[in-house]
């Protein structure tokens, strides 16, 4: 395993399981238990579960039956777009990884099914649900091997791909950094559970004049020669500010839950505090 991929591994784990029971990720609490019925008390059950009201009513002991209602069906999508190739404290696509890490060992711990779809300009992996550790690490090792650059972010195909891969209704979390074309997750929505991760460096929203320059979008390989000066960049971060504006319109308007989490910041304790 690469060592950087093996460091957020360990991280993740750690925090995911080295957590108290009760700090963990709230949109991955289940639903907990469903009652079930009541029945006559036998040498060995629990005492916990006895029904004192209907115990004292019959003059005999009761207890509570509970069924323990259906896991979670978790599906992780990452975009790891060539846009995610940039990082002022630590590459998106790093942060990201990380981010599927957490979400992925919370749902194992929490005995859920994990699945993992890694899209950049279309589908480039999916992992069977499972609910082992191994799924998990073989994911994030999966991811680091991937090369962003060269691939740019199509999002309709995301979507469209997602909405007729996912059958099962799913708490679906899909992670990325959102900069690029609007994005309809309407039937998402609907079908599922949704979450919206969006990762994004501090510099990108507020970015600084560079002068005479030549720059490489690892996405689509343009290149572009210029003056990056101050009214440039001032219209990058007003596009980007109404971009992200109508995204979160969107995201409200069709009750999709969402976070946006900057590179800067621990991303177990930004989800922790958010979710």
């Amino acid at each position: 395993m690469d060592k950087r991929a093996k460091e957020i591994t360990l991280k993740a784990r750690k925090q995911v399981f080295g957590s108290l029971s009760g700090n963990n990720i709230s949109a991955l609490h289940g639903e907990g238990f469903e009652f079930a019925e009541l029945r006559e008390y036998s040498y060995g059950d629990d005492v916990k579960k006895i029904d004192w009201k209907t115990t004292a009513k019959l003059g005999k002991p009761f207890i509570k039956i509970y069924h323990e209602e259906r896991q979670l069906n978790v599906v992780i999508s990452t975009m790891l777009s060539g846009s995610t190739y940039f990082g002022t404290t630590i590459q998106k696509k790093d942060f990201i990884i990380e981010i599927l890490a957490i979400l992925g060992f919370s749902a194992v711990r929490n005995k859920d099914l994990f699945t993992h779809y890694l899209y950049a300009d279309k589908l480039y992996g999916y992992s069977k649900p499972a609910k082992k550790i191994f799924a998990v690490t073989k994911e994030i090792e999966n991811a680091f091997k991937f090369n962003v650059i060269g691939k740019p972010a199509n999002y309709k195909t995301w979507v469209e791909d997602l909405s007729k891969k996912i059958r099962k209704k799913s708490l679906l979390f899909m992670i990325g950094d959102f900069i690029g074309e609007d994005i309809n997750l309407s039937i998402l929505a609907k079908k599922h559970d949704l979450y919206v991760v969006i990762v994004r460096d501090r510099f990108l929203e507020n970015p600084k004049p560079l002068g005479e320059i030549t720059l490489i979008d690892p996405g689509y390989l343009d290149r572009f020669s210029g003056n990056v000066d101050s009214s440039s960049v001032k219209a990058f971060a007003n596009a980007l500010k109404e971009y992200d504006k109508n995204l979160i319109k969107h995201l409200k308007r069709i009750g999709a839950r969402f976070v946006k989490i900057y590179t800067d910041k621990d991303p177990y304790l930004e989800l922790i505090k958010r979710m």
